[in-house]
Parts: C-alpha cells; sequence; structure tokens
C-alpha cells in the first residue's frame, strides 16, 4: 500500500511570520459561512494535488464541477401601506376609488451554485469514473433543492459501480452517510466524519473524528485489484490552512459557531491563548 506525503508547508515566507493553526485537527472557526467556500476549494484543490503522484501512472484525479441552478427570492416588505383615492367629477357626488393594498413583493430570480468535487479515472479504461471524493457543503447537509441534486447524483454514481468518499467537516446540518443514526450514535463522541463506501466489497467505513485530535489519514479506494492509495487528511489541511489568509480573517476572540459543548469551548479558548502566548514569547 502506497504511504501518504509527508511534505511539510509550515515554512514561513520570507519577513513574514506564519502562524499555525492553534488546533490538532479541524479549525471549528472555519466554519463561518463567509470563509468556508475559500477553503472548501483550497481542501478540494490540495487533495487532488496529493492524490495524483499516488494514483500515477494508472489512475488520475481530476476536479470537477456540479451546477446547481435553483430559484431565489427576497421579500421587499413596504415601510407604510398607503391608500390613494382618485376623484373623478363632482367631489360631493363622487365616491373615492381605491388603490389595492400594499403587498409584499418578492424579486424572482435564478441563482447558480457550483460545487467542486474530485473523480478518480482510470485513463486506459476510456476514462472511467472509479472514485469520487466529496467535501461536504452547508447545501449538502440542509433539506433542499441542492441536497436532493447531490442525493440524487450519489445515487448515479453508485448504480454505475464508483466508489465514493464524504468528508464532512461541518459540525451542523444532516448527516449524509448511509449508516442509520442509531449506529453513529453508538461511536460518539464525536464532531466530524469521513466515511468510504465501497462498491467491492459491499460496505461502508466511518472515520469518527473529535474535535480535539488530528484529522486521520484515510484509504483512498480504487479499483478491487488494486490496494488503496493513503492521504494524510490532516496534512492537506494544514497546507490548505498554511496557504490561505485564516490568522488574518478568523475571529479567535469571540466562541465558534455552532454546537459545541461547555468544556469543549473553554478547551478551544485554551488553545488559542496558548498559541497566542506561543507567539508571544
Amino acid at each position: 500500500m502506497k504511504g501518504a506525503s509527508t511534505t511539510r508547508y509550515d515554512t514561513p515566507l520570507p519577513n513574514e511570520v506564519c502562524m499555525p493553526c492553534p488546533f490538532p485537527g479541524m479549525d471549528p472557526y472555519i466554519e463561518r459561512a463567509a470563509l468556508w467556500p475559500d477553503f472548501h476549494d483550497r481542501l478540494i484543490a490540495g487533495f487532488c494535488g496529493t492524490l495524483n503522484p499516488l494514483l500515477r501512472p494508472k489512475y488520475a484525479a481530476l476536479t470537477q464541477d456540479r451546477l446547481y441552478v435553483i430559484e431565489s427570492d427576497r421579500a421587499i416588505f413596504p415601510d407604510v401601506g398607503v391608500i390613494r383615492t382618485r376623484l373623478t367629477g363632482n367631489i360631493s357626488s363622487t365616491a373615492a376609488v381605491l388603490e389595492p393594498d400594499a403587498a409584499v413583493v418578492f424579486e424572482l430570480g435564478e441563482e447558480e451554485l457550483r460545487e467542486p468535487y474530485i473523480e478518480i479515472i482510470e485513463p486506459a479504461a476510456g476514462n472511467r469514473i472509479v472514485t469520487a471524493i466529496e467535501v461536504l457543503s452547508p447545501t449538502n447537509k440542509t433539506r433542499g433543492e441542492p441536497q436532493d441534486a447531490y442525493i440524487q447524483k450519489r445515487r448515479e454514481l453508485w448504480a454505475s459501480g464508483v466508489n465514493l468518499v464524504e468528508i464532512d467537516l461541518l459540525r451542523g446540518g444532516e448527516k449524509t452517510v448511509r449508516v442509520p443514526s442509531r449506529r453513529l450514535d453508538e461511536l460518539l463522541p464525536w464532531h466530524y466524519l469521513v466515511a468510504i463506501t465501497r462498491r467491492k466489497p459491499f460496505r461502508e467505513e466511518v472515520y469518527p473524528i473529535r474535535l480535539e485530535v488530528r484529522l486521520p489519514r484515510i484509504g483512498i479506494p480504487l479499483s478491487p485489484q488494486d490496494n488503496d492509495v493513503v492521504v494524510d487528511l490532516q496534512a492537506v489541511f494544514t497546507r490548505c490552512w498554511n496557504e490561505g489568509a485564516y490568522p488574518e480573517l478568523l475571529r479567535y476572540d469571540e466562541p465558534p459557531l455552532g454546537r459545541l459543548a461547555p468544556d469543549e469551548i473553554t478547551w478551544c479558548a485554551a488553545r488559542i491563548a496558548s498559541q497566542g502566548a506561543s507567539e508571544r514569547g
């Protein structure tokens, strides 16, 4: 079985101070809506770049885009409802004609959502798709058209004999893995999940991940006759975090968003304080 890359990406550029991520694994602060799309794209690109040296020469990893077009609307609420009268003829003998009451107006339009993902293909077999890799977004975990489209695409991949890797680094939203919720509850406590659905043998492997630990090394399935390639998810995350502008953008002076127990919030604050003391020292 091929090993994962151990290249270090934490060397600061000249004349710059590179603040390392204060957490040993996932950074819960990066789940903010304003930052997640940038991080999501970086993680997809970083994962794909890590995969290709491990896959050559038989396989290749490509980034693809899935596009959703959904109806969007925005309500415009009037500040004051005004009734006007329009007078005709002699004012003393004519009834007032009323205008319609003020309505709530919706601006309708279409919104295009883009979601990148990774396909591992076998070029010698006519670019046959072997494995699809998804880094879940909030839209995948929220009921609505985008989630329905994602589930439908997943069914199509499954029916085509494609392995599926789902990387869920978001604590909020509904779980999408096939394992029943009651079985996932048996694995608690965890905050994040990686689920690998294999076609042969038919099974789903789940990595339950706690906030306090590093992200796992995961086996990426290929064709049944080939060994997995192993990717160090933590190394990919660290590279993306270091190459982004997250130290400047993250709000570490506030509690992280989403559901965390009081002791977990205290742990986050202690990690950030320790990082700050280290930087000052």
